[in-house]
């Protein structure tokens, strides 16, 4: 693999390039509702972008939903990128930066089952029964730090 970068940023100063991303994945690949892609939140989350030699590949955001709890949300890879330990950078990243905050403590998740190993290898762990969110079953995992 090339070298990988990972870019923390606001969702204004790199719309282009998590538009594009989470656009190819979530509506193209796997049919959601662009309504649902884009809720409204955006604005007011921390964004995380890997680029491979310049071009942007994957993104995931960060929200905070109160005083002890932030949520990671909207992990994507283009598929032409996959299975190269981006998602899983990109995921350390955000662990990474929620931790040095010093103020929250859990992290949640809504997984796609079809890859909550990548997030039980990162120490979180399902709680709850599996539920269908935009038309795929998720499942709700935590992580305490």
């Amino acid at each position: 693999m090339s070298k990988l970068t990972i870019k923390i940023t606001n969702y204004q100063d790199e719309i282009e390039a998590i538009k594009n991303i989470r656009t190819c994945v979530f509506q193209e690949e796997q049919g959601v509702d662009p309504v649902l892609e884009f809720d409204g939140y955006d604005d007011n989350c921390v964004h995380f972008i890997a680029y491979i030699n310049e071009e942007a590949i994957g993104t995931t955001r960060v929200r905070y939903l109160d005083k002890n709890t932030a949520k990671i949300e909207r992990l994507a890879v283009l598929a032409s990128s996959r299975g190269q330990g981006v998602g899983t950078a990109l995921m350390k990243e955000a662990i990474t930066f929620i931790k040095g905050q010093e103020k929250y403590q859990k992290i949640v998740i809504h997984a796609q089952v079809y890859i909550q190993i990548l997030y039980e290898k990162l120490g979180f762990e399902p709680i709850g029964d599996r539920f269908t969110e935009a038309d795929i079953i998720h499942i709700k995992m935590i992580k305490y730090i």
